[in-house]
């Protein structure tokens, strides 16, 4: 059986010292080090939560620059370690300038066993309590940015906190990105956070209605002012008045109709199909499209000053492709939700699913994601999805970079993250997958800068 304790790692060069803390800590795994190279050896290999350092190392043991020096390399390998400094050598001015280099707390020789005790006893729960608040943090980060979107790519999270900062800005917002990566729910997000949230959010997808109909959608239209106009009609801008426009897929809007949404844009007033007075409405677009623009503006199929009139602030949306990891946490999202709606029995995703879904390059996105799940908890016959069930095949190897340590800094970034993101965060389970042991994975996710 594996020991549980918590490790404790004392940087003391006085063997007699180092048996009599071994005896003193038998509650605690007691890792010792006599001098920095073994001291920094045992911290990369064990990962201890809590060090005791006696700033007299060799080869300075009646000094203190190896014991600071020692100090400054824990705490840049590993900046929440809780280090416990002791000196003997002009001990007050010593722990001033060890609390001030980031020391956790201090004593000074001769030893008290018992004072230490308690010393280090609240260290390794104060440890305990911050990596929690840390592990709920972002917990609630991925599972509540921006209305409920649930992500944990750093990618997509940069996106919402844009979203965010925007929202209390009066100014037009165009969202960027393929079919199914989520516009429509971001720009729902952006309307909740935004000052106009008391007001109504008016989605409409300028791609599903025809050219003939879509200005009388947007602008409505006078009772008599064509055939089968037997009443006035509220337009989509007017509906949405004191609130948010959503207009999906602009860039089929077409070339005459871009005029009169120029003006409303420039003048903030409309007028209605066979009206004419003007309606002043107070609406704010933001609006969406999965076509090159950039491309439609200089072809000359989109109006270049309407652009500019709705791009005042651009947001690039990245593909489920683009975010790892994203893929297992929605996907574990959809089986619950559909699991519970449709009173199955699935329970989980196998093996073989789970590794289909990291794999594939997932073309329709988000969209595609939840249609495979939801029909995968229709066709399964047991408790856990197939990548059968799925229908999905291994994505072919992509094309890496030509430079090997840009190709395996790329191949253990998607690896480490899909397999935090199977293994829900736990760090001994993401090490087991990954066939690695867990300080390997401690040091290869402080070196690429990641998360759990």
């Amino acid at each position: 059986m594996s020991d549980i304790r918590p490790k404790l790692l004392v940087v003391e060069d006085d063997t007699g010292l180092q048996r009599q803390l071994r005896w003193a800590y038998e509650d605690y795994d007691v890792l010792v080090a006599g001098d920095r190279e073994s001291a920094i050896a045992m911290l990369r290999a064990e990962q201890p939560p809590v060090v005791t350092l006696d700033l007299g190392l060799p080869p300075d043991p009646d000094g203190t620059s190896e014991g600071f020096a020692t100090l400054e390399t824990i705490l840049s390998l590993q900046p929440d370690t809780k280090v416990i400094v002791a000196s003997g050598h002009g001990a007050h001015e010593s722990m001033l300038h060890a609390i001030a280099a980031g020391a956790w707390d201090f004593y000074q020789k001769p030893i008290d066993i018992d004072a230490l005790g308690l010393i280090v006893a609240r260290a390794f729960h104060v440890h305990a309590l911050e990596a929690e608040n840390r592990r709920l943090a972002e917990r609630a980060e991925a599972a509540t940015v921006l209305g409920g979107m649930i992500t944990g790519a750093p990618e997509m999270l940069k996106v919402t906190r844009t979203i965010e900062r925007v929202a209390g800005a009066d100014v037009s917002v165009m969202l960027l990105g393929a079919s199914g990566t989520g516009k429509e729910l971001l720009a729902r997000g952006l309307h909740d956070a935004s000052p106009r949230k008391g007001g109504a959010f008016v989605a409409i997808n300028c791609a599903a209605i025809p050219e003939t109909l879509l200005e009388s959608e947007l602008f409505g239209h006078e009772k008599g002012a064509f055939t089968g106009a037997v009443k006035t009609t509220e337009g989509k801008i007017e509906m949405a008045h004191g609130g948010t426009l959503f207009l999906d897929e602009v860039g089929d809007i077409p070339l005459a109709l871009q005029v009169k949404l120029l003006r409303f844009l420039q003048e903030r007033v409309i007028e209605r199909i066979g009206g004419r007075k003007p309606i002043a409405v107070d609406t704010r677009i933001v609006c969406a499209t999965h076509q090159d623009i950039d491309a439609m503006v200089a072809d000359g199929r989109f109006r270049e000053d309407l652009y500019y009139r709705l791009a005042e602030i651009v947001v690039r949306i990245p593909s489920l492709a683009e975010r790892p990891g994203d893929a297992g946490l929605l996907a574990r999202h959809f089986l619950r939700k559909y699991a519970d709606s449709m009173k199955t029995g699935v329970r989980n995703f196998a093996p073989d699913a789970l590794a289909a879904i990291d794999a594939w390059h997932w073309p329709g996105n988000v969209r595609e994601l939840e249609n495979r799940v939801k029909r995968a908890v229709i066709m399964a016959d047991g408790k856990s999805v197939s990548a059968g069930d799925l229908d999905l095949e291994s994505a072919a190897e992509e094309r890496g970079p030509i430079n090997l340590k840009a190709a395996r800094e790329i191949a253990d970034r998607k690896a480490i993250r899909h397999a935090l993101a199977r293994a829900e965060g736990n760090i001994s389970g993401t090490a087991r997958l990954l066939g690695i042991s867990r300080p390997t994975l401690y040091d290869l996710m402080k070196n690429y800068d990641l998360q759990p």
